[in-house]
């Protein structure tokens, strides 16, 4: 989906799109107990430009870290970063991301009852790096250092996602859902690329 060359820094999350459909009409007519239906949305957002990289639409029932692999897929351009929320951390994470691109550096906060993986030949993994600097100097201070911040860039473009696009998908098929959130993802980049707005802070 990218137009992007050279390295980019990728931000992944998802977030919830709910299913409307017959049933909806049918309890505010008859009454009865709402069940809700959901599928996720998974991102690939590049957070210089906020321009989706990578998209997929699955079932609530999908884990966020088996869809890594699937989005960087979907990425031709080499990757220099990747940041995640703690959903993510994993070795399985850690190898889709070592897979598209050997050299990407992998920010994602170790889970808090982590511990570092044993040493081979005496190299240390990503993950073990990021448990120490964290038992070094705690976790806002472990942000700072690698600029954890970034990742929030990622929720902005799911919030533009769904103020631009919706919260909600109509579609009954979830091929159909699938095509209909892509193409909203098209559409934003297509937003994004014609301008986005600059923010100055005020003292």
């Amino acid at each position: 989906m990218s137009k992007t060359d050279g390295l980019v820094t990728v931000v992944i999350d998802s977030t919830g799109l709910k299913i409307i459909g017959t049933g909806e009409w049918r309890l505010e007519k008859h009454g009865g107990q709402a069940r809700r239906s959901w599928r996720k949305l998974h991102l690939a957002v590049d957070p210089g430009t906020g321009e989706i990289l990578a998209s997929a639409l699955t079932s609530n029932e999908e884990g966020d870290a088996s869809l890594v692999g699937p989005l960087l897929n979907q990425i031709a351009c080499p990757i220099s970063t990747v940041l995640a929320d703690g959903a993510y951390d994993g070795e399985t994470v850690y190898r889709a991301v070592a897979a598209h691109s050997p050299e990407a550096e992998v920010i994602i906060p170790p889970r808090s009852t982590a511990v570092a993986s044993s040493m081979i030949e005496g190299t240390r993994t990503q993950r073990d790096c990021h448990i120490d600097l964290i038992a070094e100097r705690g976790r806002l201070g472990w942000q700072r250092a690698v600029q954890y911040g970034r990742r929030s860039l990622g929720e902005v473009a799911m919030m533009r996602y769904k103020q631009l696009i919706g919260c909600c998908l109509r579609a009954r098929s979830l091929q159909a859902q699938k095509v209909k959130a892509a193409v909203g993802c098209k559409v934003i980049n297509i937003m994004t690329s014609l301008g986005m707005p600059v923010t100055r802070k005020v003292a």
